[in-house]
């Protein structure tokens, strides 16, 4: 990996899982596609994750096809944002399937100027630990990779601390993101990398129900009879696919707070409440997270960037009482949305 790519993600990045724009026919909406990568380069988004959990699957499906294209495209679109930019962004391509998929994607990733691959282990869920340390070290010698731990309600598995700890000496492992929304699965990862020696490992949060304070938390753990701190620097999740100017703003404050070992405020406790009550609205978690990507297109789709909340299957939809919840949040927390900001540069980023 580029060093200045490196750097810049062990410094800690808010990173957008990108999201899939169709259109009221469920085809593939280029425009709109562009336009949602525009917004995430102006909002101040360090990178952006494509072809994962937020932008579905099944863009990989023969009969949809769409995931070489919005490589492609993402791409080009990250060139564009690079030339105005001091520092590049961190281009993050989702990895998934068995082995020879998995290899055939890394390749496609790299062959598009990715700079790292985000590594689902989602359909692997019968392999024993060291099948899928095989599988890791495989696809690490094509690309860089970033671990993914998955939470199971949305198709991953659990996978224990002896599996973070060997993963932690796969060489081309560059970052985690931790997504179990499961405290003790998180702490598994922590220690396990703490414990390795593997300062270099960034740690990212997909903790969407705990952002805030993954982000302030100071990890540590005793490792050959010393106190060894850790840190989640960053965030490479769904939730920050909206609202993403003011996710930036939210992890600067977070990042100077840990930086200065400042106390925690009730203020900033408060807040984390808030982030997590508006991702209980968003991500559908009162039905088990069911509508969790509709509920991010909601909010697209309120804001102008998206016409509509479609999904690839056409069951997939918010869930009874969602829009609901959606407007809850909006009324209660209006500090917290960017929509003067996409308003003032929407026609632009639609052009």
């Amino acid at each position: 990996m580029n060093p200045a790519i490196r750097s810049a993600l062990q410094r800690g990045l808010v990173i957008p899982a990108l999201p899939l724009a169709l259109d009221a026919n469920r085809r593939w909406d280029e425009g709109r596609q562009r336009a949602l990568l525009r917004y995430y380069a102006a909002a101040g988004a360090g990178g952006v994750a494509v072809g994962v959990h937020t932008t579905q699957f099944a863009i990989r499906n023969p009969e949809i096809g769409v995931f070489k294209p919005l490589l492609n495209l993402a791409a080009k679109e990250f060139q564009r944002a690079d030339a105005e930019r001091i520092e590049p962004m961190v281009r993050v391509a989702g990895i998934c399937g068995a082995t020879p998929q998995a290899m055939s994607e890394a390749e496609l990733a790299i062959s598009n100027g990715y700079h790292a691959g985000l590594l689902s282990l989602a359909a692997l869920k019968q392999a024993s630990d060291d099948e899928l340390i095989a599988h890791c070290r495989a696809v690490a010698e094509v690309i860089p990779v970033i671990g993914f731990y998955l939470q199971p309600s949305v198709g991953g598995r659990a996978l224990p601390y002896s599996f973070w700890r060997r993963f932690a000496e796969i060489e081309n492992v560059v970052a985690i993101k931790m997504a179990p929304f499961n405290r003790y699965q998180t702490l598994d990862v922590v220690r396990a990398i703490t414990e390795s020696g593997r300062e270099d490992i960034a740690l990212y949060t997909g903790n969407d129900d705990n952002l805030v304070i993954d982000l302030l938390t100071p990890f540590r753990f005793q490792v050959d009879g010393e106190w060894k701190t850790r840190r989640i620097v960053g965030g490479l999740l769904g939730h920050w696919a909206v609202w993403t100017k003011n996710a930036v703003e939210l992890l600067s404050k977070c990042q100077e707070l840990s930086l200065k070992n400042q106390p925690i405020s009730p203020e900033v406790l408060t807040l984390a409440q808030q982030v997590t009550d508006c991702n209980a609205a968003f991500f559908d978690a009162a039905n088990g997270y069911a509508g969790c990507i509709a509920g991010v297109h909601e909010v697209l789709r309120r804001q102008g960037l998206l016409e509509g909340v479609w999904c690839l299957d056409p069951h997939e939809t918010l869930s009874p009482g969602q829009k609901e919840e959606i407007d809850r949040v909006y009324a209660a927390y209006p500090e917290l949305n960017d929509d003067a900001f996409v308003k003032e540069n929407l026609a632009r980023w639609l052009a």
